[in-house]
Order: structure tokens, then sequence, then C-alpha cells
């Protein structure tokens, strides 16, 4: 279900960077290197396939950006969030992890 865009705005408060563009929230993710953007995409799309929601997303060299949107509802809704979340810990994780 498509959320109301208070809510929307509630739940962007609470991720770091996430912005509203239309009936998409995007993020640019800045890695260490390559290896790293390239490990993050990894996982993320491993997470993405098991849930079967998929980001709009491109790679240059270190960076990553991401668009999510819930196609099949017209909207942005809980999936995006729940996605969004993860790429942060996960974002999180490598550049702890990693760093």
């Amino acid at each position: 279900m498509k959320l109301a865009p208070d809510r929307i705005a509630v739940l962007l408060e609470e991720m770091g960077g996430w912005q509203l563009d239309g009936d998409q929230i995007k993020k640019s993710f800045q890695f260490r290197d390559f290896q790293q953007a390239f490990a993050f995409m990894t996982a993320a799309a491993l997470h993405a396939e098991r849930h079967d929601h998929h980001p709009d997303w491109s790679n240059c060299y270190n960076r990553v950006q991401v668009s999510l949107s819930t196609h099949d509802a017209g909207g942005i809704t809980e999936k995006d969030f729940a996605l969004a979340r993860c790429m942060e810990e996960l974002a999180n994780c490598l550049a702890k992890c990693v760093g």
C-alpha cells in the first residue's frame, strides 16, 4: 500500500541522507573504493532478491546512487523503507568492518 505523504516525511526524518524525489526516495552512498561499493551492491542485491523488491541503482567507482519505489503500488511503500534501512545497515557495517 502506497504511503501517505505525512508518513513518508516522518520516515525520512528517521533516515539519514535519504531524500524524496517525486514517487521515489533516493540516496547516494560513498565508499572507500570500487571493491567496497561492489560488496555493498552484492549484499543489498541478495536482500532485495529474497524480498522480491529491487532497487533502481547505478554505480560509478566508489559511489552507488539508489532510488527506491514500489512500482506495482505506484509510489513509496513500507517495502522501500525496509530496503533503505537494510542498505543503511550494510553501508555502516562495511565502513566499520572493512573501513
